[in-house]
């Protein structure tokens, strides 16, 4: 049986999903598993990925997997652990808060009175991530306008150019893979603020994948940055590796969304 494997969230370029395609070609191998990469690309969602009974690998994010039962979860197989210095060399990630360029803002604080993107209400770091920023900084929410959903990072990217908001979320590591592959789009931006560093998303497989495929899967992307073959594959990807999942870590997104919720932040 052949199972499917995505990068969906993290196909921010090209680039990027040539160089995840690739470690999925790798992991293939070195776990003995037909996987087929495919796209899955917007309009269809992130939920019906990741579940899928035939999902052999998929980049998800800690906020909806924290959000389901354990019983409805699919089985985590290893967390990414970025290679930036946002991921303080663990499984980890946060945040940016950008600008254009040429922007006047110099700081957190010049955004307030101006517009704000965001992405899904489901997403870590394109909506909570900024909230409980906002909430902790300010204690309300300052903005003029919270401006979404505006679906991804590429999204806020899009409406940052087209002058539709001042500022935006982008996931730490989809700016670093930006600016590997992208570098003259990264360019033109600015990293104006970075929110506290959380969980950082995991890869995950259909629970019902027998336990010898799951392990296999799982053993394999923990022994990657052991791997000659795989560890050019992890730098195109700005990865030191992964490391084991620990469910745990995530429950508390939950709880830190629900703190930064009303009455603090009502308009958004």
């Amino acid at each position: 049986m052949t199972l499917v494997a995505s990068s969906r969230m993290y196909n921010v370029a090209p680039g990027a999903r040539a160089a995840w395609d690739a470690l999925f070609a790798w992991l293939a191998g070195a776990a003995g598993v037909a996987l087929e990469a495919i796209a899955h690309a917007p309009p269809a969602s992130l939920p019906a990925l990741w579940g899928r009974e035939d999902l052999g690998a998929a980049v998800m994010c800690g906020f909806p997997y924290a959000s389901l039962a354990p019983a409805e979860r699919p089985a985590a197989l290893a967390a990414l652990r970025p290679s930036g210095a946002f991921a303080d060399g663990g499984a980890n990630y946060a945040s940016h808060i950008v600008v254009r360029a040429d922007a006047p803002f110099t700081t957190f604080d010049d955004l307030k009175g101006r517009r704000f993107g965001w992405t899904v209400r489901d997403s870590q770091s394109g909506y909570h991530a900024p909230r409980q920023h906002v909430a902790a900084r300010w204690g309300a929410m300052l903005f003029a306008e919270a401006r979404g959903p505006l679906l991804n990072p590429s999204g806020v990217l899009a409406a940052l150019e087209a002058g539709e908001i001042d500022a935006g979320p982008v996931d730490a590591q989809s700016f670093a893979l930006l600016a590997l592959h992208e570098p003259a789009l990264a360019a033109g931006l600015r990293v104006l603020d970075t929110t506290a560093a959380r969980p950082a998303p995991l890869l995950v497989a259909a629970p019902t994948l027998p336990p010898e495929t799951l392990g296999a899967l799982r053993g394999a992307l923990l022994s990657a940055d052991a791997s000659p073959e795989a560890r050019p594959l992890l730098r195109a990807l700005a990865l030191d590796g992964f490391a084991a999942p620990d469910p745990a870590r995530y429950g508390g997104l939950v709880a830190l969304a629900r703190q930064a919720g009303p009455p603090a932040l009502p308009a958004w």
